[in-house]
């Protein structure tokens, strides 16, 4: 297995090199990764038997699109270790999902997975503004979550402090922040939110405070949310993104100087994107569903991974690795309301366009009849001008005229929607099953 790049104070050669360079390097690891996955996984030997193809049938980087795509399904189908290409003694680290709607999908780490992901999460820090000897406000979950582990050996690898808070105890978070004065904190954006409010409500100035990048992920987010978070807080936010099934977070990075979509670490993880209905690959640029093959993982390789997020590849800028555009929503969280499909991104979009209403929301589905029924459950922003009714109102119109669809919107009092210490539950389907 090749050599792994080292994370320093300056850019890996790799995120400087030729695009040449960077495919034949592709190319090199995804013959090993398809050999790798044929000879050690007998899901993925009788996959690619079914589909006629072998590994050796890998001339180009093209040729990815003739071998079977894998789905979270087959994860679940093969628990708790049947994805694992190496000897279970040779794991020295498992992950897995929360398993709330199925069986946990279980991922497992060799003693190289795991300083890889440590570099690649040291690369993504980096690239955010992060430097050696910078203090690192962790909150994240740690636990089988990879966030919290993953941000943490990250932020060790390249050299800074790490405060491993985890989620939750929002007023504590707010008073280490005070007294150990990070750099930098890492967190999901919504519950970045909650932080900020409960500086706001201890009577700290969150733009005051010692905070100057934020790294947000785990769940969607808009621009609209980063210049909200920016001018609040007073810092610099990016977006990372990661899924456990690829390895965690650290799949990609927003680079602070450009802030213009995150760059894929492509010399680690390759990406396509699919039609999701026919799983066709398609074309730089398009949108669709993004697809991960692991180059160089060794304990659990996947092949041709449906993420069954939403975004496009587009061409790199600050880095030769090409960038995703900020994820738009999931293949399943997507509503479909008489018709029209419909995200939560594109909600708050529209909330965060309305000085009355905060960037706290929900989506309730709930079904009449025949038809589904969607309400916008959002906070009144405190402080502003016009009536909680008349933003509602603005909201609902709003929705109609960009979207195309009816909802009711109800504007609650601040703090009246629940918190959520790790990904935010966006939807509540309450139509019966």
């Amino acid at each position: 297995m090749p050599d792994l790049t080292s994370p320093g104070g300056n850019l890996d050669p790799i995120e400087r090199a030729s695009a040449d360079e960077l495919h034949a390097l592709q190319l090199e690891r995804l013959r090993w990764s398809l050999r790798h996955a044929y000879a050690s996984v007998p899901h993925y030997r009788a996959a690619f038997d079914a589909a006629g193809v072998h590994p050796d049938d890998c001339k180009d980087l093209a040729d990815l699109a003739k071998y079977p795509l894998t789905s979270k399904a087959d994860l679940r189908a093969n628990y708790p270790f049947g994805m694992f290409a190496v000897p279970r003694e040779q794991v020295v680290r498992v992950h897995a999902s929360s398993g709330t709607t199925g069986r946990a999908t279980v991922v497992g780490y060799t003693r190289d997975d795991i300083e890889l992901w440590a570099a690649v999460m040291a690369r993504s820090i980096r690239a955010a503004g992060g430097r050696p000897g910078h203090i690192i406000h962790n909150a994240y979950g740690y636990g089988l979550f990879t966030g919290g582990l993953g941000a943490h050996y990250g932020a060790e690898k390249l050299g800074c402090t790490v405060v491993p808070v985890s989620g939750g105890m929002t007023e504590r978070q707010v008073t280490l922040i005070r007294d150990f004065r990070p750099d930098i904190i890492m967190v999901t954006p919504s519950y970045m939110l909650a932080i900020v409010d409960e500086m706001e409500r201890q009577g700290d100035d969150p733009a005051a405070s010692s905070l100057r990048f934020g790294i947000f992920g785990a769940e969607p987010w808009t621009n609209e949310m980063r210049a909200e978070m920016e001018a609040r807080a007073g810092l610099d936010a990016t977006d990372i993104y990661g899924l456990s099934e690829v390895i965690g977070p650290g799949v990609a990075q927003e680079c602070v100087e450009t802030k213009d979509g995150l760059h894929i670490w492509e010399d680690h993880f390759y990406p396509e994107v699919i039609d999701p209905l026919t799983g066709e690959a398609l074309p730089d640029g398009e949108d669709g569903e993004l697809v991960f093959t692991s180059l160089t993982k060794q304990a659990m390789p996947v092949i041709r991974y449906r993420t069954r997020d939403l975004t496009r590849l587009l061409p790199g800028t600050a880095r030769t690795m090409r960038r995703m555009q900020k994820i738009t929503g999931r293949t399943d969280d997507m509503i479909i309301l008489r018709g029209v499909n419909l995200f939560p991104t594109q909600i708050e979009e529209l909330i965060m366009g309305i000085p009355g209403l905060s960037p706290h929301f929900q989506l309730h589905l709930t079904r009449e009849g025949r038809m589904d029924q969607l309400a916008v459950q959002v906070e009144h922003r405190p402080g502003t001008a016009g009536s909680a009714a008349e933003a509602g109102a603005t909201l609902s119109a709003r929705v109609k005229s960009t979207i195309g669809v009816t909802v009711t919107t109800e504007v609650l009092a601040p703090e009246s929607i629940e918190r959520s210490a790790g990904k935010m539950r966006r939807v509540v389907d309450h139509r019966p099953r």
